[in-house]
């Protein structure tokens, strides 16, 4: 396998993220995924990979540079397989339950790499503590933050208060005049820091290409969230603030897709390689992806090497097919070398970042294959 600059950020052995924090009905709205088309997917934990069905794609290739990963999307296969629906949430960490031993033992038998099962086998104590989505890095990062700093700004009548359903003015006299104290915005700017995110959420190596103040971006993406946007069916606020999405559930999770997902499980495959690699074993195999889920993989990567997983990408894709991510701090899309071969749609990627519930990014990029 080849390496890439993701590849040599950091150490990839343990649970980044339990979860995908990209908002997936933006995604899907971006790619417009068509019947029978073949999607290429950076796999994370799985859930925005497993999204891509709901639109009847012919194949799903998810990848990743990690094990740890791939085995969050090979467990929630199997859950998939084996559960039925709030069963499924219960071994999640979605829902309380005192039965997720017995749920991952009813999984096991279905996980279709061994070193998964492994890997789970070591977990056992926290996934039936917690659940496989609350087991990660990052989720860990929000736990603390809920936990040991939310505790010191707000009380849980104010938690409850910001999720609640309100109207828009509703929503701005509230945090304006509650919720966005001093000091909220002390204990916010100090744990959102690129220190504190490098020591406990990402590593302090995917900040090297960061540009502009982070604490400041997030202060103002939190507020775009709790205001502009309806807090009380943001599942991203929903899981930070109370460790439970308690209905406002992501594309994956929810009850409408779950049969629809579980009779595709079968056209979802992964695989444990650099997107270049993937790309070039799907090339030689005949196959064009038409549809790209990059997550925010550009936020590692140099503007040089940008261009020419870019450049591959499109040449390698199929015309008229697009590709989309996300930049938090690390502007990123197509640079001009490649205007042959990337058009960026614009105003969809305008409008779709205005209604994006995953708050944290800057820009969503969609562009399409020429």
């Amino acid at each position: 396998m080849s390496s890439t600059e993701v590849a040599g950020k950091a150490a990839f052995t343990g649970i980044r993220y339990a979860q995908c924090w990209e908002d997936a009905d933006i995604l899907l709205e971006g790619l417009d995924v068509k019947p029978g088309d073949i999607c290429l997917s950076i796999a994370s934990a799985g859930d925005n990979a497993l999204a891509m069905l709901t639109k009847d794609p012919s194949r799903v290739v998810a990848v990743d540079l990690s094990a740890a990963q791939l085995a969050c999307l090979d467990l929630r296969c199997a859950a998939y397989r084996t559960l039925d629906y709030d069963a499924f949430l219960e071994l999640y960490g979605a829902r309380t339950s005192v039965r997720r031993g017995d749920l991952y033992d009813k999984c096991r038998p279905n996980l279709r790499d061994p070193q998964s099962g492994e890997f789970w086998d070591e977990r056992r104590a926290a996934l039936t503590a917690q659940g496989f989505g609350a087991l990660g890095k990052f989720e860990r990062y929000f736990r603390i933050f809920t936990r040991w700093v939310l505790p010191f700004v707000h009380s849980r009548a104010d938690v409850d208060e910001l999720l609640r359903a309100k109207t828009g003015d509703e929503r701005k006299v509230f945090f304006d005049d509650k919720w966005n104290s001093g000091r909220w915005r002390l204990l916010f700017g100090v744990f959102f820091s690129k220190t504190v995110m490098g020591l406990l959420g990402r590593d302090p190596r995917f900040f090297d290409y960061v540009e502009g103040d982070l604490k400041t971006h997030l202060m103002g993406r939190v507020r775009h969230a709790a205001v502009d946007l309806d807090p009380s069916d943001n599942s991203y606020l929903h899981w930070i603030l109370n460790g439970r999405f308690n209905g406002a559930l992501p594309v994956a999770l929810r009850r409408e897709n779950y049969d629809t997902i579980r009779t595709r499980i079968d056209r979802i495959e992964w695989h444990e390689a650099a997107l270049e690699d993937a790309i070039d074993d799907l090339a030689r195999a005949g196959a064009r992806p038409a549809r790209y889920n990059l997550s925010d993989i550009f936020e590692y990567m140099s503007a040089e090497n940008t261009a020419t997983v870019l450049a591959k990408l499109a040449a390698n894709g199929k015309k008229g097919g697009r590709l989309a991510y996300w930049n938090m701090m690390v502007p990123r899309s197509r640079p001009a070398s490649l205007a042959h071969a990337l058009k960026p749609l614009d105003k969809l990627s305008k409008d779709l970042f205005l209604k994006d519930k995953a708050f944290f990014y800057r820009a969503f990029v969609v562009e399409e294959i020429q």
